[in-house]
């Protein structure tokens, strides 16, 4: 039985050939194209309302060189809520539960705000290695940590991701069983089961949201402290 709760996080396949790169794309499919005229349906006005007040508030502490980042941290928002929405739907799987995926955004993404520190600024990049007004004796010990820190970063960005998904996902799969398992049984508890599960669902959804928004929030961080 706990193989098979784990079974929704294997990556599908179909004649040996996976599936995964559909089930990347597919998000970019279903967001509206703006049209040509000047008058825009409520979809689109929504849309855009919200990837307006989204870009000004990540991009609000940032100087002027960062908002050459605008346009990437905003569709890496909108990319990941909806795939981490589309991954609470029946029969569906959810690209962002894997750890390789999201190191594979996680690294490139810090990675380049590391090298526009230290290429832009190094003497600032550096000095965040070494707090001010540390005891002579502590220094080494202090730039090994802050090193240490600093690497962990796209690690801990990567693992908060997958973590979080992962672990409501296999929630609402363990309850949903002991739906189906409670129902014949005990039809009063089973039924207190279902609310408990709707209310979960709900709170996954508000996770799924969340998690994109903290992953882009704090990627615009670390681009804020090398900028």
């Amino acid at each position: 039985m706990m193989v098979s709760f784990f079974d929704q996080f294997a990556s599908p396949s179909f004649l040996g050939i996976p599936l995964i790169a559909i089930a990347i794309a597919l998000p970019w499919v279903l967001f509206p194209t703006p049209p040509s005229r000047w008058v825009n349906n409520r979809l689109i006005t929504v849309q855009t309302w919200f990837i307006n007040r989204f870009t000004n508030q990540l991009m609000m502490p940032l100087n002027v060189g960062g908002h050459k980042w605008a346009l990437l941290l905003a569709s890496l928002m909108v990319f990941l809520i909806t795939i981490n929405m589309l991954g609470l739907l029946p029969y569906t799987f959810t690209p962002t539960t894997q750890l390789s995926l999201n190191m594979g955004f996680a690294v490139p993404l810090w990675l380049a705000t590391v090298i526009i520190g230290m290429r832009n600024q190094p003497t600032v990049a550096l000095g965040h290695l070494l707090p001010e007004g540390t005891p002579i004796p502590l220094i080494p010990v202090l730039i090994i940590i802050e090193t240490i820190s600093l690497f962990i970063r796209p690690l801990a960005l990567g693992v908060r991701l997958t973590a979080n998904l992962t672990a409501g996902h296999l929630l609402i799969q363990l309850i949903a069983t002991a739906v189906f398992v409670l129902l014949p049984m005990m039809p009063t508890v089973a039924i207190l089961t279902a609310i408990v599960l709707f209310l979960l669902t709900l709170l996954e959804v508000a996770v799924a949201m969340i998690q994109a928004y903290v992953f882009v929030l704090l990627l615009s961080l670390y681009l804020q402290e090398n900028v």
